[in-house]
């Protein structure tokens, strides 16, 4: 290991991925939940603005997000007085970019899973008197745990990956926004292709066996349902 080797991307991008997709299970749940039960007209908008990320190009998004969290924003400007620091070049402000970039990667596998329960098992626990709280805790989440841990999975996974959307919102402050990617990025700007090649080869390694392991899971679990 070169005696250059600086940890800290690392535990920032861990402590990035870790918050955004918890974050990401109290907000995207909601969503999923709702998607897979509504028949409102407003639910391709949302579907669109929840699937966005995955078409959109990072750095438009990363831009944007940038505008919103400028202090003369309402956005950022509420936060500035609320906590005294800024949105935008924070690592509040990546938080905040990483859970609308992962979005999909939570709030598609959810509401496909909340569709496949189906409403007969709601409605057989409401007939028990069941509130729909009650139903949703007890029958559609147990139901959809298999659902839960792939998107948990895929969250975590892409947000280690993020560059564009980290880049603009974060920037590559040293020991706050820098995470893996932009390290690699900054290796290879200055040429040192042995760092980055240890940290690119590293997520590499990690998002293959990833992969794996979720596919894995999931023919297990098929099988075991068939």
């Amino acid at each position: 290991m070169s005696p250059s080797f600086d940890p800290t991307p690392i535990w920032i991008t861990v402590q990035l991925a870790a918050s955004t997709t918890a974050l990401l299970f109290l907000v995207g749940t909601p969503i999923a939940w709702w998607l897979a039960r509504t028949r409102s007209p407003a639910r391709p908008f949302v579907e669109a603005v929840t699937a966005l990320p995955l078409v959109l190009p990072p750095t438009v998004l990363g831009f944007y997000l940038l505008i919103l969290m400028s202090p003369d924003a309402p956005l950022g400007g509420l936060w500035l007085t609320m906590t005294g620091d800024t949105l935008a070049f924070s690592f509040s402000g990546l938080v905040a970019a990483s859970m609308l970039y992962s979005l999909p990667f939570m709030v598609q596998p959810l509401t496909a899973a909340f569709e496949a329960v189906g409403p007969g098992p709601i409605e057989a626990a409401a007939s028990l008197g069941a509130s729909p709280l009650d139903a949703f805790l007890r029958v559609a989440i147990p139901l959809s745990r298999r659902s839960f841990l792939t998107a948990g999975v895929l969250t975590f996974s892409h947000t280690l990956g993020e560059f564009g959307v980290v880049l603009m919102v974060g920037g590559n402050i040293p020991g706050s926004t820098r995470v893996l990617s932009i390290a690699i990025y900054d290796h290879v700007e200055t040429l040192r292709y042995a760092e980055a090649h240890a940290l690119a080869a590293g997520l590499l390694v990690f998002s293959f066996a990833v992969l794996v392991l979720v596919y894995a899971f999931d023919r297990r679990a098929r099988v075991r349902v068939g």
